[in-house]
């Protein structure tokens, strides 16, 4: 499975994957790990939400792993199946996973307007 430790123990590929060196990547983190508690909040205070706020299920991959999984998708452009296989979750996961801290990375990190969904 593709994460950030595993990808980060090898500079080359991490910048190839992501188009990232990990200084910046860990630069980015921070700033995104400061910003996404609140981003949580927001997304989940939703007026059609059934459940209270941290009921439900919970991500399986950390938000590390999950902002290297969006810059893998953009910088690679690959499939769902793919990504599915990389990351160990279900497609329809993936999707939903990308989906719901894809805001808070291009508040971080500009993302190309040709790249977003």
């Amino acid at each position: 499975m593709l994460s950030y430790d595993k990808l980060s123990k090898k500079p080359m590929l991490f910048k190839s994957y992501t188009g990232l060196s990990v200084e910046q990547f860990d630069d980015i983190l921070k700033e995104i790990e400061s910003k996404y508690p609140k981003h949580e909040i927001k997304r989940l205070s939703s007026l059609k939400r059934e459940r209270a706020v941290g009921a439900g299920r919970h991500f399986k991959l950390i938000v590390k792993d999950r902002v290297i999984m969006v810059l893998v998708y953009y910088r690679l452009y690959i499939t769902y199946t793919l990504m599915e296989f990389l990351f160990g979750l279900d497609q329809s996961n993936v999707c939903r996973d990308i989906e719901k801290i894809e805001s808070l990375i291009r508040d971080c990190l500009p993302i190309p307007k040709n790249c977003m969904m």
